[in-house]
């Protein structure tokens, strides 16, 4: 829900700061004392466009406006936030500064954000009706998702989705063997010899590295040999490191004995020089016996190095990828072996594949034909009692020529406001009162299957009065159970159902925001009734749409 709304030099309003309950809040007050400013604000905060109404305040140097949420745990902004690598747990502030020249800055919780990015979260947080809004209802491509939401056939759209991936897999399968097979056909010869060229050579990954460094041992093998008997030599021979410390070791043990326990340190350290040394010239000799000195071998770990080296320049590849090339062309030669009966395994896959999808589709389809039905009746219930009896409304579903994912047709929310006119889009009507009016009933309709935003109406009961603006005041009444709502009103009708009401007035050049108590309420309601003289009558009148207002709910609940 919207927490929170705190505006600063924002055209007349120097600084305001509202705080909204969880159900139906109205902004009430004379035309001109800046109502809509304050939704102005709100629209910008949530990522709407800078300058046109919302302009900084004269004198001062930037304006901002300031949007707290309070999403439920679960609601998708938060995936989308964590997306953005800018997790949230409970609050969301939406912030927006607005320079003198037109410029403006994003902020989601303190840290600075496109635009874009906070249009897509106000757009998921934020529903603002009554105006020229591309966004919620009147984005056509919220529609076909409304509409499965409103029929409550999401598994059926899943299904859908899922038999379109499958379909999809299998034609580029069939895509791949067909083209692999071309390929193949084009040059079977040279397929299969370079097939059986591969195979008899056999490559192995590594191999070439492992065979340079054994060819360069090889090479050098005579010096290594003469170097490694010579070393060994130093370790073994009459003056060797052996023959010195074992004498060292035998003229210690002759020593007296009482000698003997102070020289103890030095004997265990020629012992263990001994053992090391022993140990050393075991290792070279080691070494030394496994030498390959023979040039045969020698020859034939070259002739292996050269040819791995000569195929992998032949294919044009490094030769620890000739494995690689060799699968490629083995599975070449099978496609031309196997003939055309990999490629009709794969048409076959195709073909149940289309049909599995075909069904799901037309299922989804024959769903929401009978949703839009169901849709359009709960509708045109609506328009009647908010003076809009003329309208027409319809779900339009047009086939598309290419089916996707989404199903077999395209799907949009049309309206027609004058009688014997054509249907077109909801932008197109032309009234504000009556853009809001049919936004408002289409809300109604779609109470239980909306997204989770709250809902922002600007004069909804504009031109309207009596029984209508009461139909007006019971459906936003019965829309904000279960979604905030928020509204500039004039309507006393509508205003006394509010669960939180705010009063705009403005002295001077300034805006100020009040919010009401009780009694506070009950003058501002009868001020509404009556105009600028309060009488007692119009107080009393006042009273009893309150008490009327406050006892709806209550019924409501016993019913439930």
């Amino acid at each position: 829900m919207l927490a929170a709304l705190t505006v600063r030099d924002i055209v007349l309003i120097e600084s305001a700061a509202l705080e909204f309950a969880p159900g139906l809040n109205v902004l009430t007050g004379e035309t001109g004392a800046g109502k809509s400013i304050l939704l102005d604000a709100l629209g910008l905060a949530a990522g709407g466009r800078g300058g046109g109404r919302a302009q900084v305040r004269p004198g001062a140097a930037q304006g901002s406006a300031v949007a707290v949420f309070e999403p439920a745990p679960k609601h998708p902004v938060f995936a989308l936030l964590a997306e953005q690598d800018m997790p949230a747990e409970t609050e969301i502030v939406l912030r927006r500064t607005l320079a003198a020249d037109g410029r403006t800055r994003g902020f989601v919780n303190d840290a600075p954000v496109g635009v874009g990015l906070m249009k897509d979260l106000g757009a998921m947080l934020l529903e603002i009706h009554g105006q020229a809004d591309d966004r919620g209802l009147f984005d056509v491509a919220t529609h076909r998702g409304l509409l499965d939401a409103f029929g409550g056939h999401g598994a059926l759209a899943d299904e859908t989705v899922a038999r379109f991936a499958a379909l999809d897999r299998a034609r580029k399968a069939e895509a791949d063997l067909k083209r692999m097979a071309a390929e193949a056909a084009a040059d079977s010869d040279y397929v299969r010899g370079a097939a059986d060229e591969l195979s008899a050579l056999a490559p192995v990954k590594g191999e070439e590295a492992s065979l340079a460094a054994e060819r360069a041992m090889m090479m050098n093998a005579s010096r290594i040999a003469e170097d490694l008997s010579q070393a060994s030599d130093a370790l073994s021979g009459e003056r060797g490191a052996e023959a010195s410390l074992a004498v060292a070791l035998k003229r210690l043990t002759r020593l007296d004995p009482a000698a003997r326990p102070s020289l103890a340190s030095a004997e265990a350290a020629l012992e263990q020089a001994f053992a090391n040394t022993e140990e050393a010239r075991r290792e070279l000799d080691a070494f030394l016996s496994k030498l390959e000195l023979d040039p045969a071998v020698l020859e034939r770990k070259e002739e292996r190095l050269f040819a791995l080296r000569a195929a992998a320049r032949k294919y044009g590849v490094d030769p620890d990828r000739l494995p690689d090339v060799l699968a490629g062309f083995e599975a070449k030669r099978e496609a031309i072996a196997t003939g055309g009966a990999g490629l009709k395994a794969a048409a076959e896959a195709v073909k149940t594949a289309l049909g599995a999808y075909q069904a799901a589709a037309r299922g989804l389809s024959d769903a929401r034909t009978a949703a839009a039905r169901k849709l359009e009746a709960a509708v045109a219930k609506e328009l009647t009692p908010l003076k809009l009896g003329h309208a027409k409304f319809r779900v339009a579903m047009t086939a598309l020529d290419e089916p996707g994912a989404s199903g077999l047709e395209r799907t949009a929310f049309e309206i027609a406001t004058v009688e014997g006119a054509a249907f077109g889009s909801l932008t197109r009507i032309a009234s504000g009162g009556e853009l809001a009016r049919v936004s408002l009933a289409l809300k109604v309709a779609l109470a239980e299957s909306m997204p989770p935003a709250a809902l922002v109406f600007d004069e909804v009961d504009r031109g309207v009065g009596g029984a209508v603006a009461d139909a007006v005041g019971e459906r936003l009444q019965r829309l904000a159970r279960t979604t905030q709502v928020l509204l500039v009103t004039h309507s006393p009708q509508v205003a006394a159902r509010a669960q939180r009401h705010f009063r705009i007035t403005r002295k001077g050049d300034k805006t100020r925001v009040e919010l009401l108590d009780d009694e506070a309420r009950v003058e501002e309601v009868a001020r509404m009734l009556s105009g600028a003289v309060v009488t007692e009558e119009a107080r009393a009148a006042a009273r009893r749409l309150l008490d009327e207002a406050a006892a709806v709910p209550k019924k409501a609940r016993k019913r439930a």
